[in-house]
């Protein structure tokens, strides 16, 4: 059968985090906008978000400060015009969540002034995090929620995996994204969306991973799609692995937010002895990198399943009042962190490659745009510094919409679309495979190409995940799709992206380390992939 089930809006948002939700904020007072939630509406990045958004609003603080943070944190690789354009529009954007109602946390100076308290994380020469206790990304997700279902011009489509983006050539010969295919699994069909603009939100890529910091839905997709549609992609070898999920059965994906590092909390080993004093001059607030790697370089030395991190030498009501969510998870879990350390592991946490983006977000293929995770802007280079995520979102949302405004009365409707065919495929009877090739990828990806990595092992994976796309790529041509095909699909892509990025590096910098090339390269540049269609497009 063929779906005719066409919908036209203004802006197709690809997306629903923090990202996604504030570009559909700031574009729905004057056009129509439809944001498509692969989950329910709060559920993605951003909503786990704990730490903060960083911002200068200390007057002890200074825009040249965070700059310059943020391109040590990044080893080399940060594109210093972006650092400096997200820095400086850095705190207009807090004041536009704040202004909408986000409530960050504040705090009384001794003249009885109230000021935002401002909290300090790896990576960071000053307090400049602004945080609603250990629950920032639920605070800005409910926020953004809110104001999203009660516009009368956004309409949410819930349950809905894009599947592939559409595109349209003009009488020049120029390709242009005119919207996408998307699998509404509450409609039971695959919708086509027709629209003059479309952004990917999509976050990053972490389910690649076996261990991961990130919830479900974290599955490349946005990237993935724009890949196959012709946009360039970058840096893709540089997997930040957050250094502390709480290790522990019934809670495998739980972070630990390093601003409980910020606020004096130590990294041990099982004897109680602290270690990061051992790898780096700012012990536990070293990059996250190096973190990462002290805990795996200590796990693996002394054959021990964890680490431990250690709060429980503050004042107890400090550490319930500052750290109420982890207090609560971590006490529901058995272990009071007032008293007693927390078990802990690194996991996959963010994607610091992405689509190629420029100061507008726009993407390669014209009329798409890319914003947060998804992207590459050049803000984050070889590692992002703690707390940048959240701001690049808000950021990078407002430069989109901004532009798009521009561009929408200058921009023709999207012709007529091609329904969607399934009159050659039918329903799969062995599901079964999809979950076989789903744990096997996660597990290569973790042990080939995980924290360390060697040419070997990157050799290992690329001839593995070659076999797992010529699999999904048949049954992908069989069978009807489903949410959990349409998700093994994009991670294969994504991480031969991955592994061919890291395949070309050959150095250790950031978050990138392999035994191999141990040190880093005098002189380095982004990672450049180019799909064949964006070759193709270009000769």
């Amino acid at each position: 059968m063929t779906s005719d089930a066409t919908i036209t809006c203004d802006v197709l948002i690809i997306g629903s985090g923090a990202a996604g939700l504030s570009l559909a904020l700031q574009l729905a007072e004057s056009y129509q906008v439809i944001v498509l939630s692969k989950g329910p509406l709060a559920e993605g990045s951003t909503y786990y978000a704990q730490g903060g958004i960083a911002a200068v609003f200390d007057e002890n603080d200074s825009i040249e400060s965070h700059v310059s943070d943020t391109l040590v944190a990044g080893a080399g690789l940060c594109d210093p015009a972006v650092v400096r354009y997200t820095a400086e529009r850095a705190k207009d954007s807090l004041q536009w969540l704040i202004d909408l109602g986000v409530a960050f946390d504040q705090e009384s100076d001794e003249a009885g002034n109230t000021r935002f308290h401002l909290t300090r994380e790896g990576g960071h020469s000053h307090r400049r995090i602004l945080h609603a206790a250990d629950a920032t990304g639920r605070a800005v997700q409910s926020t953004l929620t809110s104001r999203t279902l009660s516009h009368p011009n956004i309409r949410v489509l819930e349950q809905a995996n894009a599947v592939d983006l559409i595109s349209e050539q003009n009488v020049d010969g120029e390709r242009r994204c005119i919207g996408a295919y998307v699998w509404s699994r509450s409609h039971g069909q695959v919708l086509s969306i027709a629209a003059k603009f479309t952004a990917l939100c999509t976050g990053g890529a972490s389910k690649v991973y076996q261990y991961t910091s990130n919830p479900d839905v974290a599955s490349g997709d946005g990237i993935a799609m724009a890949w196959r549609a012709g946009c360039r992609v970058a840096n893709m070898e540089f997997n930040q692995f957050h250094p502390t999920c709480l290790y522990h059965p019934k809670a495998h994906n739980f972070l630990l937010t390093e601003a409980l590092r910020g606020e004096g909390a130590h990294l041990k080993r099982p004897d109680g002895s602290r270690f990061m004093p051992d790898f780096h001059e700012l012990a536990e607030l070293a990059p996250r990198d190096v973190v990462a790697r002290a805990i795996d370089f200590e796990m693996k030395r002394l054959g021990a399943d964890c680490m431990y991190l250690d709060i429980s030498h503050q004042p107890a009501e400090f550490i319930r009042q500052h750290f109420p969510t982890i207090h609560e998870k971590c006490l529901s879990l058995g272990i009071d962190i007032t008293k007693e350390p927390m078990p802990v592991v690194p996991a996959a946490h963010y994607t610091c490659g992405g689509v190629m983006t420029d100061l507008h977000a726009r993407t390669d293929l014209p009329g798409l745009y890319a914003i947060g995770e998804v992207a590459y802007t050049g803000l984050h280079g070889a590692n992002r510094m703690a707390s940048n995520s959240l701001l690049e979102c808000v950021v990078f949302a407002r430069a989109a919409a901004s532009d798009i405004a521009e561009l929408m009365s200058k921009t023709p409707p999207p012709g007529p679309i091609r329904p969607w065919d399934e009159s050659k495929v039918s329903n799969s009877d062995e599901e079964v495979i999809i979950q076989h090739n789903w744990h096997e990828l996660r597990l290569f990806m973790w042990d080939y190409v995980g924290i360390v990595r060697t040419e070997k092992r990157l050799e290992r994976a690329l001839r593995r995940v070659e076999l797992l796309q010529q699999e999904i790529h048949e049954y992908y041509a069989h069978f009807r799709v489903t949410n959990n095909l349409l998700e093994l699909r994009n991670l294969a892509q994504v991480a031969r992206l991955i592994i061919e990025s890291a395949m070309q590096r050959k150095e250790s910098r950031g978050l990138h380390y392999t035994l191999d090339y141990p040190d880093p390269a005098e002189q380095t540049q982004p990672t450049i992939l180019e799909p064949a269609l964006f070759r193709h497009d270009k000769a």
